[in-house]
């Protein structure tokens, strides 16, 4: 195969904010279209932990995330492939985007290799020699028939010096120009990942490139790995502003809800982070006040549900008392139940965004968004 010109955008402009970088939109994928910006929760080994994919659909999901190395590694994606997909294997019929395992092989770091063929590591299950490539990534996700694929890159530590960050940044857009000469053509999309560390002209670097490549969206990738949120903000906005703005702008593996709303802020149409799922394993629930510690003493006789302005099925139907109670008796109702909320909360707050983007106030959702965070008393 050869590069094509620029292949067309899958992403849709509905209404764009007056006052900022903020915009409303929808992307165009095999499995549907869905509406952005978005956050997708994170599905890493076929499943969203603790809720169903029926849970998903109740509270508005509309798109999920997988990993490419979990299920490289288990099950398998030939055997996923047998089961005619990914969809079909995990009973979720609305898109799917797929990692392309580059952010797990880095946090691996110590079992990996990083050479210009691709990636060698062991295993963290059983410690098998294994290797993957920008073109076995891409193959992997093809057979997993995902709806957004992504390129296999080299995620930078931070802190990292500028040599370190130039070489990982050139060999990401080599393997990114790998990738797309073996993508075949099923419909699948692919978005190349913006790399450079914490150098603004590294990512301008890496911008270039893979717009000469051509893709069908872009991701900022390396960001949320140990920096201060205030570089992370600044990077991300300085980076939104070089892609090009009728194609769909990813923020990978981000992030708080402050972080979604900077990050509309700042122009990205598209999220993910196991923040919500995890923290509700933990028993943090995020709600439109703050967060809610579910052990504390305090919610021991409380009757209020988890956030009185929410209308999802765990504060329809239980209160802080009884939620406490199977927090604190590790029932396993408690992760189901928190993670509902969590991710109804997380939901809702792109759709507020949405709204705002179209009624043309998202600087007064903002200012709203983190009043309400001050003025909360006892959470």
């Amino acid at each position: 195969m050869t590069l094509d010109s620029r292949p067309s955008s899958p992403y849709r402009l509905l209404a764009r904010s007056s006052e900022c970088a903020a915009r409303r939109g929808e992307v165009a994928t095999p499995h549907g279209t869905f509406q952005t910006p978005v956050f997708m929760p994170v599905g890493t080994q076929a499943t969203v932990k603790a809720v169903t994919p029926e849970d998903l659909e109740n509270l508005g999901a509309e798109i999920i995330l997988g990993n490419t190395y979990h299920l490289f590694l288990r099950p398998g994606h030939e055997l996923i492939r047998k089961f005619g997909g990914l969809h079909s294997f995990m009973h979720w019929q609305r898109p799917i985007l797929t990692d392309s395992g580059g952010f797990q092989i880095f946090s691996l770091r110590d079992l990996a290799r990083i050479t210009e063929e691709g990636a060698a590591f062991k295993s963290h299950l059983d410690g098998s020699a294994l290797f993957l490539t920008p073109e076995a990534a891409v193959a992997v996700q093809e057979a997993l028939g995902s709806d957004i694929m992504m390129v296999l890159d080299t995620c930078i530590p931070y802190p990292a010096d500028y040599a370190e960050a130039l070489q990982a940044t050139a060999l990401t857009g080599r393997w990114a120009r790998r990738s797309r000469l073996v993508q075949k053509h099923t419909g699948q999309l692919l978005f190349g990942i913006v790399q450079g560390g914490m150098y603004q002209d590294l990512r301008q670097q890496a911008v270039n490139e893979l717009l000469e490549i051509g893709f069908d969206g872009y991701a900022m990738g390396g960001l949320s790995v140990g920096e201060p949120r205030e570089l992370m903000l600044e990077i991300t906005e300085a980076t939104a502003a070089l892609l090009p703005q009728e194609y769909p702008i990813y923020l990978m593996g981000v992030g708080t809800p402050e972080d979604l709303v900077e990050g509309v802020f700042r122009g990205v149409d598209m999220f993910d982070c196991v923040l919500p799922t995890r923290n509700a394993r933990n028993g943090m629930l995020f709600t439109s006040t703050g967060r809610v510690v579910i052990k504390n003493a305090q919610y021991r006789d409380d009757q209020r549900p988890v956030d009185e302005s929410c209308n999802c099925y765990t504060c329809r139907n239980y209160s802080r008392a009884y939620l406490r109670h199977l927090y604190m008796a590790r029932e396993i109702l408690a992760y189901h139940l928190n993670t509902v909320h969590n991710l109804a909360y997380f939901v809702r707050l792109m759709q507020e965004m949405r709204q705002a983007i179209e009624q043309d106030c998202f600087l007064r959702f903002r200012r709203d968004f983190y009043g309400r965070r001050q003025n909360a008393v006892g959470e």
